[in-house]
């Protein structure tokens, strides 16, 4: 698409307006972010070949939803992304209206393609995830808090606050639930990822939240948007460590526990994870590998529309507790900010490969990742 004769439209949204800017003529106009607001915006914008908007929290969602009713074809743009294009053209002022003038120019230059919003299904779906995380990381800091309480208040208060986490987390999970229950769609979809050895019910429902486009991707793309793909870092004739770094936090969170279940109880992904150990690999990067095929391997069920079986002469042990792997919330160290071969020896120096495939593996993953075989 040539830049020049682009019908592309950057929108910049903030709290109380709407900055609209036209790349074909420049005109640029503002607008509230409101119900009367989205309709003058649609009028004034009449036909493009896409709009493109920031991910702003919920500034953005009844955007999405009153253009997209108006038949407008949507872009939403990553906010960081946004910011280093400006800056590659030379632009370092930021105001509103520069925002959205960028965002046209992006749009046009990068040919960003039209995306359906989410639907009212998945927007309850990705909300209730979302508050049952935080339910979880509340109950597991009362339960850290509780054990250093001397006062007897405050230890009333405390059980008294974890009987209320206990009954918003039901509800929570019961209006999850209805919400699966609701939509044919997503139903069968969470069936399809729960199927997967390891992976529980509150699991697949925060996978199809926060990676909706799970079962369209290939391999590739999937793990890279899940930031599970090792980047490269070679110049010249120097290779460097790969790592994986980039996509979405939340979605890379999402499989450690369940990878850890799937190590114990799905017969392929413990073979690879005992492959790379027993090679020389770091627990933990061996953990990341098997995320990664755990994640690939829910993008080719859902786009095969298939429940997982286990393969001729494979027999997956004992239902493994995924549920209870998922409220627990994870084990100390294995969070976003350790995935990868990131740790250190004494004085900087590389970490110790374990010397034979009987090696354990470092403090803190021994009891997690099966020895080598």
């Amino acid at each position: 698409m040539k830049q020049d004769t682009a019908n592309m439209v950057g929108v910049d949204i903030s709290k109380s307006h709407l900055d609209a800017h036209r790349l074909r003529t420049g005109e640029a106009a503002q607008f509230g972010n409101d119900a009367a607001g989205f309709k003058e915006l649609a009028v004034w914008i009449g036909t493009a070949d896409c709009v493109v908007h920031e991910a702003t929290g919920r500034y953005h969602r009844d955007f999405e939803e009153a253009l997209a009713g108006a038949g407008l074809p949507l872009a939403r743009a990553n906010p960081l992304r946004a910011r280093r294009f400006a800056q590659s053209m030379g632009r370092n002022a930021k105001t509103d209206a520069a925002d959205a003038a960028v965002l046209a120019r992006m749009g046009a230059a990068l040919d960003l393609r039209p995306t359906e919003p989410p639907g009212r299904a998945l927007r309850d779906l990705g909300d209730l995830t979302v508050a049952r995380e935080a339910l979880v990381r509340d109950r597991v800091a009362a339960l850290n808090r509780r054990k250093g309480l001397r006062v007897s208040l405050l230890g009333q208060q405390c059980r008294r606050r974890l009987e209320q986490i206990d009954r918003q987390l039901r509800a929570v999970e019961a209006a999850i639930a209805r919400v699966l229950a609701g939509d044919e769609g997503l139903s069968r979809r969470a069936e399809t990822l729960a199927s997967i050895p390891g992976v529980g019910k509150a699991t697949a429902a925060g996978l199809l939240a926060a990676m909706p486009e799970l079962g369209g991707l290939d391999a590739k793309a999937a793990a890279s948007l899940a930031g599970l793909a090792p980047v490269a870092r070679e110049s010249g004739q120097w290779q460097g460590k790969r790592f994986i770094q980039g996509g979405r936090a939340r979605v890379r969170r999402l499989p450690c526990m369940a990878a850890v279940a799937a190590v114990r109880h799905n017969p392929d992904l413990g073979r690879k994870c005992r492959d790379l150990i027993g090679r020389g690999k770091p627990p933990k990067v061996a953990l990341v590998a098997v995320m990664r095929k755990l994640l690939l391997l829910a993008n080719a069920l859902l786009r095969q529309n298939r429940l997982w079986t286990p393969r001729a002469g494979d027999e997956p042990a004992a239902a493994p507790p995924a549920e209870a792997a998922e409220e627990a919330g994870g084990p100390s160290g294995l969070g976003e900010g350790s995935l990868g071969d990131r740790s250190q020896g004494p004085k900087g120096q590389p970490p110790a490969r374990p010397a034979s495939a009987g090696a354990q593996p470092p403090h803190g993953t021994s009891d997690l990742l099966p020895a080598p075989a």
